[in-house]
């Protein structure tokens, strides 16, 4: 049976190391990726609950983590200008699913929670990067294609 929580600050390595498997499920290559990507995520984290009102969600099945995902208000790429009632942006990052259990419904179930907890603090908009694979997973949501563009250098 198929249970979504809220993560432990005990379980921040293991969000870490589902982060970090889920870039490599999308192709990453590992050289391109610090070796001390645990500490980076794991000072993140950190950073994020303390300025951000960071929250993760797990899913568990018989009381083992097979999947995560993660929130915060989203810091901005510019000053943020803005009244929260005007505008409160929310970010959803980080979601993965053990392979066994992708296409059962498990990010969809954590990415409504993060949403649900993202709208408990009024935020106005939920942001998110999403993955070839995870977008028809968030068009089901009711999220819409972005107008963000890009323009790659490398």
């Amino acid at each position: 049976m198929l249970k979504i929580r809220e993560a432990t600050t005990e379980e921040d390595s293991l969000i870490a190391k589902q982060f970090y498997q889920m870039w490599l499920d999308i192709g990453v290559e590992e050289g391109n990726i610090h070796l001390e990507w645990q500490y980076v995520t794991l000072q993140f984290i950190k950073e994020a609950r303390q300025g951000l009102s960071y929250q993760a969600f797990v899913a568990e099945v018989d009381y083992q983590v097979v999947g995560s995902a993660s929130c915060q208000l989203f810091a901005g790429l510019y000053p943020d200008v803005f009244k929260d009632e005007y505008r409160k942006f929310g970010y959803i990052w980080g979601v993965y699913v053990e392979q066994s259990y992708r296409r059962q419904g498990v990010a969809k179930q954590l990415t409504n929670k993060a949403i649900a907890y993202l709208k408990a603090i009024s935020c106005t908009r939920v942001v998110l990067n999403a993955s070839p694979s995870g977008k028809p997973v968030y068009s089901s949501l009711g999220f819409s294609e972005g107008n963000a563009m890009q323009l790659d250098l490398i």
